[in-house]
Parts: C-alpha cells; structure tokens; sequence
C-alpha cells in the first residue's frame, strides 16, 4: 500500500511540474528561414502589432532562430473577455469608417511583389492584403471590406493618406474592374 501511495504522488508531482513546460514553449515561436512577421501572426491568430509590442521590435526584420513571444500574459482570459463583447463574428470591431478605396496586383511594373510586411504576393495572389496608412489603420490589423471581405492591413504606399485603402487582386483585370470606390470597412481589435 505505501507503494502505490509513493507511486502516485511521484506521478502526480512529474504531472503537475511539467505541465508548466508546454505552455512555455507554446507561447514562443522560433523563426525558421522564410518566415515573416505575418506569417507568424497569421498562424497563431495574433496581429503583426501584438508580435511587435510583445517582443519590442522597432521594425518587421526578424531572423531565422531568433526566438518570439506569441501570447501575452493571460491571454485567455483576454481572449474570453473579447469573445463575450463580440455579436456574431467572434471579433470585437474596434473602428467603422467609410474610405476610398482602389485596388493593385503584385504584377505592376516596378513591384517587387514583397508588402512592407514581408507577405510575397506573388506567390500568394489570392492572399486578401490592402494597403493602408499606418498611421489610420496600423499594419498588421485585421479589417472587413465591403465587398472585398477580410483581409490584413499589409501594406502601405506613397497614395495611402488618410482615409484611403488600396485592395490587392491577383490580376490586372480584376483590379481595374475594381476601379475606385467609397466603401465601409470594419477595423478589429
């Protein structure tokens, strides 16, 4: 009988002190080559701003191995807090603004293809990315589109003032059948 009391309480203490362990090593992230600031994000449901707040970086250059935090301390709690607030699409809109919106390709002449950052929209020409004014929608926030849908604010550009957006379509074709238009967005939290 001591046996198996020692027994359980050797297996219970094992349990309870590594569990601690992988809720360490999945709230960071090791970059690997290739990898992007929205990337990441992406993947683990988090915005560009949140990786760089929580890991203070100054700029979107990240380096293979480099270590990242993706969770913020109570980041459940938070995220349940959010989930309540929100109505029918589990996301809590920070902003409604109404902006003029045209639209691009990575095909222009010019272009590298490469957002500012670092989403490669020539090999991801369906990825729904608009260019933006950081400074009126921050890069790396996830916003709705009307008519566009959701898409992340991935991009910026010397047109980019104030209430304008810039759509990305994967052709040329689309884009200028785009053409310009006044369209309400949603901004997320």
């Amino acid at each position: 009988m001591k046996k198996i009391v020692i027994s359980t309480i050797t297996a219970c203490f094992l349990l309870f002190s590594f569990s601690g362990v992988s809720s360490a090593a999945a709230s960071t992230y090791k970059v690997t080559k290739g990898d992007s600031l929205w990337k990441i994000a992406t993947k683990h449901k988090i915005t560009v701003n949140q990786l760089k707040s929580w890991n203070g970086l100054k700029s979107d250059i990240i380096k293979p191995n480099q270590v990242l935090k993706i969770t913020k301390p109570n980041a459940a709690t938070v995220k349940k807090a959010a989930t309540k607030k929100s109505t029918t699409s589990n996301k809590v809109v920070y902003k409604t603004m109404t902006v003029k919106a045209t639209a691009y390709t990575a095909s222009c002449k010019g272009c590298s293809g490469i957002t500012a950052t670092g989403i490669n929209l020539k090999k991801n020409p369906n990825a729904k990315v608009i260019s933006v004014d950081p400074k009126v929608i921050p890069l790396g926030t996830k916003v709705w589109v009307e008519g566009y849908g959701e898409a992340i604010a991935g991009d910026t550009g010397g047109a980019m003032k104030g209430n304008k957006i810039d759509i990305h379509l994967p052709t040329k074709s689309k884009a200028l059948q785009w053409g310009v238009r006044t369209v309400k967005i949603k901004i997320y939290k």
